[in-house]
């Protein structure tokens, strides 16, 4: 019965607000627009995403060293000017970029471990479970596809990791194993999904978890160069 309901879930068709801007997902801006025409490329729906997912996955890097949890921070619009961003964000903006294309597009979330991480990160967090983590779910071929485009290329070549891909078929998740065969990441609770980002829910679950970490001040290093001389790949 359990798994009858999650089909039927995944297939459960978007609704207008999948494909409307919101202050958060705001596809109606001109630089996620640009984004998306820049980047789209292929005759189908599914090619169209793939294109996307990697444009997004490594044209703008990962860091969670600068986690703004403003109203602002969190746009798809400010990831891109920024240039980088952690995973939420990238969601967002995936999410943003998809909606500008045609795609119906909408977030959702998990709180995993065993995540890409560096000993200065642990040791601000002071947890192995990282909340709240994002991807974006893309409706193609007539089914809700999970894409996590959090973890660029360079990065993923400094954790050992092969490069998390996305086909547009199958859902594209965090890496269960490195690419030495050693476990990885573990989801440990779902969230489910979401029409826009939950942004009050997810600074209440940060503010309970990780008091050390704030808008106003942010990890300091370089999470890159951390993670290359950690992992040895300097």
């Amino acid at each position: 019965m359990t798994i009858c309901y999650l089909v039927a879930m995944n297939a459960t068709p978007p609704r207008p607000e999948h494909l409307s801007s919101t202050p958060t997902i705001d596809s109606d801006h001109a630089a996620v627009q640009a984004f998306a025409r820049q980047h789209l490329a292929g005759h189908s729906v599914r090619e169209q995403a793939v294109a996307l997912y990697l444009a997004v996955r490594d044209r703008v890097r990962y860091d969670p060293y600068r986690i703004d949890l403003s109203g602002r921070g969190m746009t798809a619009s400010t990831v891109l000017a920024q240039g980088f961003g952690w995973c939420v964000p990238k969601a967002v903006l995936l999410a943003a970029v998809a909606r500008a294309s045609n795609i119906p597009a909408r977030l959702g979330f998990a709180d995993v471990k065993n995540h890409l991480s560096t000993e200065r990160l642990r040791q601000t967090m002071k947890t192995d479970v990282f909340a709240w983590h994002g991807y974006t779910e893309l409706w193609i071929d007539g089914a809700w596809r999970k894409a996590t485009p959090a973890f660029n290329i360079e990065l993923c070549d400094k954790f050992g990791l092969l490069p998390l891909e996305f086909d547009g078929v199958n859902d594209s998740l965090y890496h269960a194993f490195d690419r030495a065969g050693r476990q990885h990441m573990e989801y440990v609770n779902e969230h489910g999904s979401f029409d826009d980002l939950p942004l009050e829910q997810i600074r209440t679950v940060f503010a309970e978890v990780y008091p050390s970490i704030s808008a106003s001040q942010p990890i300091e290093g370089d999470f890159a160069a951390d993670a290359a001389r950690e992992i040895g790949r300097a």
